[in-house]
């Protein structure tokens, strides 16, 4: 009696879509009457089993509950390879039995997860078309250690959550079913029962590999490529391409806005419209890199970016993910690296996302404290969590092994720094020590940089951090963070601020100029010209620019030449290369008709012949992350408002000059102590003609005079032009 109650029991919760553990009751087993095969079929009319070998009806099914609930007791001794005649709809199927089907994931891999080192856990979580036992599918895998049940439900059930209720692992809490018959191109999500019965909205798969295009947000199952790269040139010599003593100037890219099809009613360039105009765009101007801002998948278009869903899937509105692969070919085939923003740093709260994923705060803190960014309204991941950090962990080395990205830029790093950033006191809670630094946080960020670095020594991590926390981009054995790079957010701000002075009163501000060579090679810098200062009302680059129009055109390539004359690797937004007038908006492209203007078409043939510099002199480059590299000629000329310095590559390498003047006052007889005999060469002027200025200059040569001065025993008389900046390389004596 009680074990006719059990089957009872079990085919009620069947049909319930709350059985612990579908696969101890679906499928075929050994009982006291025999072997047996259920099978929940809702719908069916009617049901039998098939040996998959000879094709023949072993035994009819009977419908044991009206829901649709079909059992059959067979005539055989063990397990066989079996499948299922079903009449739906007034037509005979066969299908294959998910629950015939032992478990797929490996014990060694459950351990792995469990202890959150599995090495590429992207292999084994998430939907991954394969082969078991012969048969052809689609296995699900997906991690819910608090749920009551977990269903896969798609297109191929009618989004039924009791047709396939998954297999608990419970030492991991990973779920798994494969599905036979399904391939690539399946819509699916994760229904899910918390611990308490409350049925939760539908889960997108953390692991998917690609989405439906938002506003949708089924993940869609996918089947990686198995085409060859062809970048293996590139990845041989990428290292040297970002090193330290490399030329590296960044392109950064908002995918969605660079460019856009006004005649297709404003649409977005696909993934290889990309490829075919971005990059040789990039590349005929000189840039060394393309940085995008974030491609993984999310699914608000007003967060550019940087409150994604899906952190193994590129975003579904340029293209599937065999189109981004076609773009980052593209890049490497045209000498162009490819870095990818990043964000670990929170997630949005989207009732398909991570947020109470299996009815608990399984991705985020629990706290508010800890766990919600007010700033931002988003979810702030649990570092401390060891299967959180092998998720993101796992992302990252995703985009480096599978899509060959040469860099991962690391969004808001200073808010995963500090416990109590953006929060007033009582609003945050003190790691052991009670002390405000995220333990967990350091914690996962150095073993974020040990694991990428480790695996791929050409590639290099980039951390976008406010603060002057120390040793970011040092090694990790050194007590570091790890990054390979950090944005100069200080020299940003301070030279900004300074340049969108009217020049009357830069003379009361040079330290603005100065003061970021005080700390200039505490870290690998990376000089940023980012999204983030042309939006929200801070204006255009162009639009900060006090003056007159041509003051304010003059200024911005004053400007630029300064950067490029200053040590650190070079970063600049879009728009700027040609000095885009308006904030930059991320729902329209941006201005390109501006390049029939004379003016903008000017500061990007300066921008263009800035990279050319910046990458043929060693001197501008090469010691860009060392003090060797650089000297002072006078900082202290604040009365003229000009600073003049020199670069160079080694010790006796007599270097190039660089020397701005800041005002719209021409200096004539202008005076400069310089290292060495000879002759110099003017080899760009901002003020040129062809750049949009007034063509005041030294007449490209310029002679060294043995009169001492700055300390020097010789140097140089020369005309800096209004506004204007020199970059004068040593002619050998």
């Amino acid at each position: 009696m009680r074990h006719g109650s059990q089957r009872f029991d079990d085919a009620r919760a069947i049909v319930s879509g709350d059985h612990p553990d579908p696969f101890a009751f679906l499928g075929l087993h050994k009982t006291g009457e025999g072997m047996v095969v259920r099978a929940f079929l809702p719908e069916a009319r009617g049901a039998a089993i098939i040996d998959a070998k000879s094709s023949r009806v072993v035994a009819p099914l009977e419908r044991v509950h009206e829901a649709g609930l079909f059992a059959g007791t067979i005539d055989r001794a063990r397990r066989f390879a079996y499948r299922l005649s079903v009449e739906w709809g007034g037509r005979q199927v066969e299908l294959d039995d998910p629950y015939r089907f032992r478990p797929w994931l490996r014990e060694d891999d459950l351990q792995l997860l469990a202890a959150g080192t599995h090495p590429a856990a992207y292999d084994v979580m998430g939907a991954h078309v394969t082969a078991v036992e012969g048969t052809t599918g689609v296995v699900f895998v997906l991690w819910a250690p608090n749920a009551r049940r977990v269903s896969l439900v798609g297109d191929f059930n009618n989004w039924d959550g009791r047709r396939h209720p998954m297999r608990l692992h419970p030492g991991a809490g990973i779920w798994e079913i494969f599905v036979p018959g399904l391939g690539a191109g399946e819509r699916y999500k994760f229904e899910i029962k918390a611990a308490d019965g409350t049925l939760l909205p539908l889960k997108a798969d953390p692991y998917a590999f690609t989405a439906e295009r938002p506003p949708h947000t089924a993940s869609i199952v996918h089947a990686a490529s198995e085409q060859p790269w062809l970048d293996e040139a590139w990845l041989a010599e990428r290292q040297r391409r970002i090193d330290r003593a490399a030329p590296v100037s960044i392109y950064e890219v908002h995918a969605d806005s660079w460019r856009r099809k006004i005649e297709q009613d404003n649409a977005y360039l696909g993934y290889r419209e990309l490829a075919e105009q971005l990059v040789p765009y990039v590349r005929d101007l000189g840039f060394t890199h393309i940085e995008l801002l974030p491609i993984t998948e999310h699914p608000f278009d007003g967060s550019w970016g940087y409150q994604p869903v899906g952190m193994f899937a590129p975003t579904s509105r340029f293209g599937p993910p065999e189109d981004f692969r076609f773009l980052i070919e593209a890049a490497h085939d045209a000498g162009l690296g490819i870095i990818l923003d990043w964000v670990p740093g929170h997630f949005p709260n989207d009732p398909h996302g991570l947020g109470a994923f299996d009815g608990t705060h399984l991705y985020e803190h629990a706290d508010p404290r800890q766990g919600l960014h007010k700033d931002w309204d988003t979810l702030i991941y649990n570092f401390g969590r060891r299967e959180v950090a092998n998720f993101l962990h796992a992302s990252a080395l995703y985009w480096l092994d599978r899509f060959h990205v040469d860099g991962l830029r690391v969004d808001a790093v200073a808010s995963m720094l500090y416990l109590d950033y953006s929060r007033k006191p009582g609003e945050w809670v003190p790691n052991k020590f009670g002390g405000r630094e995220n333990l967990e946080a350091i914690d996962f960020l150095q073993r974020l940089n040990q694991l990428a670095y480790g695996r791929h020594p050409g590639i290099a991590t980039i951390a976008e951090e406010s603060t002057a926390w120390p040793m970011v981009s040092r090694p990790v054995h050194l007590g570091g963070l790890g990054f390979g790079y950090k944005w100069n957010m200080g020299w940003m701000h301070d030279t900004l601020d300074y340049m969108s002075r009217d020049s009357v009163h830069r003379s009361h501000h040079h330290n603005q100029l100065t003061f970021g060579l005080l700390y200039a090679f505490s870290e690998n810098f990376i000089l940023p010209l980012s999204h983030d200062e042309v939006v929200h009302g801070k204006r255009s680059l162009l639009g900060k620019m006090p003056g007159d129009r041509w003051q304010r055109f003059a200024n911005l390539r004053v400007y630029y030449t300064f950067m490029f004359g200053h040590p650190g690797k070079k970063l600049l937004f879009m728009g700027g290369e040609f000095a885009q007038e308006r904030e930059w908006s991320h729902d329209i492209s941006l201005d390109w008709h501006l390049l029939g203007d004379p003016a903008h078409a000017g500061v990007q043939n300066l921008v263009r012949d800035l990279n050319r510099l910046y990458c043929d002199l060693p001197a501008l480059h090469a010691r860009d992350c060392e003090a060797s590299g650089f000297e002072w000629i006078d900082a202290n000329d604040s009365g003229n408002s000009v600073l003049s310095f020199i670069r160079r590559c080694s010790a006796d390498d007599p270097g190039v000059v660089v020397v701005c003047n800041f005002t719209p006052v021409p200096r004539h007889g202008y005076r400069l102590g310089v290292p060495q005999c000879g002759s110099y060469r003017e080899v760009l002027n901002s003020d040129a003609a062809i750049y949009g200025g007034s063509n005041l200059g030294n007449g490209g040569h310029i002679a060294v005079e043995p009169t001492p001065w700055h300390g020097r025993s010789c140097s140089i008389v020369v005309t800096l032009p209004p506004l204007g900046g020199l970059i004068l390389a040593a002619k050998p004596v």
